[in-house]
This record gives structure tokens, sequence and C-alpha cells, in this order.
């Protein structure tokens, strides 16, 4: 189905072309949250250093053979796969956060460059882990994004400015949602959670489910929590 409009011409049924995602970008925020997870100190690690980067690496194995170079296809199996990769990178780096500042409440001493690394890591990790989520997350994951129309799409969980650019100038209204059949892709969701992480609220692009915004509070807190941990040392250095 197809309506006219200020922009020309609006697409509400089945995709025009619309491309699957290449894999490698997201895999390769995984790979990067994995490695700097196992590089953290052994005492904020659950398990074993190589416990969690097995676990990742064998999931992230599993759904990358279902789409090794664009995701267009889906199944219940990979889709679980992918949530519990997501989800298993989120948590750990959580876990290791509370230990960080349990560490620090109770008096923990380490050295200085050892505590602003591990921080540093954790915000990083917690970047990468929250895109990616909110990537598999939105509107029924990247796969429906991709071969979905629009009217069949699952509801959205964030409000891009893309989506209400419709009814603005020309060039701007071109790129529109539903101007261009404009969908976001991974870059969007790793620009939302770093503007998340770094401003610890939304900016431009607004959570609309329940879900979206327990998850950005969870995003905010922690990346607040990580920012209070550098400040305390850097208050604790200047004591010294």
């Amino acid at each position: 189905m197809r309506r006219g409009g200020r922009s020309g011409t609006i697409t509400t049924g089945p995709p025009r072309g619309r491309r699957g995602e290449l894999r490698w970008p997201p895999a390769l925020a995984l790979v990067l949250a994995g490695t700097l997870y196992a590089l953290l100190p052994h005492r904020l690690l659950l398990g074993e250093r190589w416990l969690v980067p097995a676990l990742e690496a064998v999931l992230l194995v599993a759904i990358v053979a279902g789409n090794p170079v664009r995701l267009t296809r889906q199944t219940r199996t990979s889709r679980s796969a992918a949530l519990a990769l997501t989800t298993l990178v989120v948590v750990t780096n959580l876990v290791a956060l509370a230990r960080s500042v349990h560490e620090l409440v109770s008096g923990g001493s380490h050295s200085g460059g050892s505590e602003l690394a591990a921080a540093l890591a954790i915000w990083t990790t917690g970047v990468l882990g929250f895109a990616v989520l909110y990537w598999e997350l939105d509107r029924g994951g990247p796969v429906s994004r991709a071969t979905l129309g629009r009217a069949e799409l699952p509801g959205a969980d964030w409000r891009f400015s893309q989506d209400e650019n419709l009814h603005t100038v020309v060039e701007v209204a071109r790129g529109s949602s539903e101007g261009s059949d404009w969908t976001p892709r991974f870059g969007d969701y790793l620009y939302l959670s770093l503007s998340g992480s770094s401003a610890f609220s939304p900016t431009d692009t607004m959570p609309l489910t329940h879900p979206a915004k327990a998850l950005m509070g969870v995003e905010a807190t922690a990346a607040l929590m990580t920012s209070l941990l550098v400040v305390s040392h850097a208050v604790g250095q200047l004591g010294s």
C-alpha cells in the first residue's frame, strides 16, 4: 500500500529492496566487549577468566553461522541465542561494576592505574553491550526490520529523529522513516547507547516502552556509577 505525502511516495507495505544489515559491525562489537571483559582484574570476573568469554564465543559462532554476511534469516533458536549472548555480555559487565563499587565502599586497596583501566573497560563494554541489546530488541530485531513491511513490524521500542521528520523541510523529510522507508541500523543503536552512557539520559532518541525505559535507566545508572568510581579515585589521589 502506498499513499502520497508532502515528501513524496510513502511506503506502508512490503519493503522496497531493503537489504539485511551486515553481520560484522555487531559481531565486532561483541568480540571487543568479550575481550575487554576478559582483561578485567580477576577479582571482578564471574568464575574463571576463560568461562564467560568462552560461552560468548560459542553463542557468537552459532548465530554468525546462520547469517554469516547479511542478516536475512531468523529462527526461534537463533533469536534466542542472540538475546542470550547480549544478555550475558550486559549482565556480567554489571556484575563487574557491582564488585568494583563494593571494593570502593569496603575500602579495598588496588593500584590506581588498574582501577582506572578497569573502569574504562567496564564503561566501554557497557556501551557496546547495550548497543547490541537495543539493536536486537527494537521492532523485532534486525531481521524483522529488514524483511517485514512497515505495517507488519512489531511496535517500536525507540523513536528516532527520522521517525518524526516527515513534515519538515524537503531536504530533511526526504530521509524520514515514512518518506524513504528508513529503518535504524546498528550504528544508530551504538550512538543511542553512547549518548545514553555519556549524558545519563536520552538525547535525540526517546524510549517508548517500559522495557526500553528500564534498560536505558540501568545503562545510565551503571555509567554514572562508573564515573563515580573514576572521580572517587581522583579525589583519593589528591588527598594522598
